[in-house]
């Protein structure tokens, strides 16, 4: 990885600590995020703005450096600590905050760090804005705002609680508690250990809790995939538990293991939590689930056994969330483990996944394998590759050319339909690569859907 790569774009920024990411990029990106915000509320006063951190060891130096930017914009600001993301949306409205601030790179290894922004809503910044936050950041043109009207940050470490207060407030804990799980989860030594721990246990769980401090020693890759979480499958299966759990470090995305020690995955994570919500939705109109491109098609089938539509957008939670709340829909997420349970805010949070899932648990006679026995099967294949500009230009033309009689999709990058299978191509937000994803009924189709791909557009 090339260590001047500074990613930029709907996901924040992203890059390789002590390379393209330092503290003086980040008190510049944080200053121009303050001075938009004070353009967006006006001149009748000083944005507010929450600041949280993973648990990456480069975490506090950065967590000062935005600190310092968004104090020289004007912003009076509210220190969380070690928080996570799902926590710092909840805590803007709690502080009646005109946006917040994560320092964090998700699930990218510990030599990266990065800075998410988030809006007085609680959701990313769309497009439009995110550009003219970057436009401000390369243009060097914020100046520091007077001294007499900065103001020194106030802390406040309760975000924790408060987040798992608000999950516990719409979850019946005694009809939880009476499931008598044992739980087993992996929190990656990440900022989401301590409430994951708060929620399980005041669900009445019996927690096996492995690499819970947020210490950010990361004792694998942080990524929830199966690849990284033998040792999380072994020790469910060891134990006689009924669930495990994965969290990635900033706890906003989480993978699932069955009682049986096998790895679901993450587009289990948001088919299963439909399922729970959508199995209880008794209101008037039908439901609707909101996700991106890439996500697995058992969300469609779950949503039509409950007479319910899915709504599809480009990847990425900003566009997920926004989505959700124009058609007010009962849940929404994304593939990559991440649920976004409205009753509880508009951010991909891991503590609502765990939530939904032991409350499913308890309801149900069955274990967990035979509950997802029960869905369509599908087979899912990711693969990646360096970014190539002329690929990415050409991408959709050579795509048109090769499936001319295949529905296609170009929210974003192209998707191309079947009725039993589909490929999307794109550009990640998060990393210089680009994303091919295939699912079809099983592998060998998948990975023959990816092939086709690679020789139109002549990756291989």
């Amino acid at each position: 990885m090339n260590r001047d790569t500074l990613m930029l774009g709907v996901s924040g920024m992203r890059g390789i600590v002590g390379g393209s990411l330092t503290p003086p990029t980040v008190t510049r990106y944080a200053a121009a995020f303050g001075h938009w915000l004070a353009g967006s509320i006006g001149s009748r006063r000083a944005p507010r703005v929450v600041i949280g951190r993973d648990s990456r060891p480069s975490g506090e130096s950065f967590d000062d450096a935005a600190t310092r930017g968004l104090i020289a914009a004007g912003c009076q600001v509210i220190r969380l600590g070690v928080a996570t993301t799902p926590a710092v949306a909840i805590m803007i409205a709690r502080h009646e905050a005109d946006g917040g601030v994560v320092i964090t790179a998700s699930h990218n290894p510990i030599e990266w760090n990065g800075v998410k922004l988030l809006r007085a809503d609680g959701v990313a910044p769309p497009p439009d804005q995110i550009d003219r936050i970057i436009e401000l950041f390369r243009s060097d043109v914020p100046q520091d705002v007077p001294v007499a009207r900065q103001t020194a940050a106030q802390h406040d470490a309760c975000a924790d609680k408060v987040h798992v207060e608000r999950i516990l407030e719409r979850i019946d804990v005694d009809a939880v508690a009476s499931g008598k799980l044992k739980v087993v989860i992996d929190s990656v030594h990440g900022a989401g250990g301590p409430s994951a721990a708060r929620l399980v246990r005041a669900l009445g769980g019996d927690l096996v809790h492995v690499y819970a401090e947020p210490t950010g020693q990361f004792p694998h890759p942080p990524e929830p995939l199966r690849d990284n979480l033998t040792e999380l499958c072994a020790q469910v299966k060891a134990l006689g538990a009924h669930v495990g759990f994965a969290q990635d470090p900033d706890a906003d995305r989480v993978a699932i293991v069955d009682e049986t020690g096998n790895f679901l995955g993450e587009e289990y994570t948001l088919a299963l939590s439909c399922q729970e919500v959508l199995e209880r939705h008794h209101g008037p109109d039908p439901p609707v689930v909101v996700t991106n491109l890439s996500t697995s098609r058992m969300v469609d089938d779950i949503a039509a056994r409950s007479g319910g539509r899915v709504i599809r957008t480009p990847v990425g939670e900003a566009n997920v969330a926004a989505a959700m709340r124009a058609c007010a829909a009962q849940i929404g997420g994304e593939g990559n483990g991440g649920v976004i349970w409205p009753p509880v805010g508009y951010v991909r949070d891991s503590l609502s996944g765990i939530a939904l899932m032991m409350r499913m648990l308890a309801h149900e006679a069955e274990p967990l394998s035979a509950i997802v026995r029960r869905l369509r099967a599908y087979a899912i294949v990711k693969e990646k590759v360096p970014v190539r500009d002329k690929v990415v230009h050409g991408m959709e033309a050579a795509l048109r050319a090769r499936f001319r009689e295949q529905a296609i999709d170009v929210q974003d990058g192209v998707r191309i339909d079947w009725p039993q299978k589909w490929v999307h191509i794109r550009r990640s937000n998060t990393e210089p690569i680009i994303r091919l994803i295939a699912e079809a009924a099983d592998e060998v189709e998948a990975l023959e859907l990816l092939a086709d791909v690679r020789a139109a557009l002549g990756l291989d």
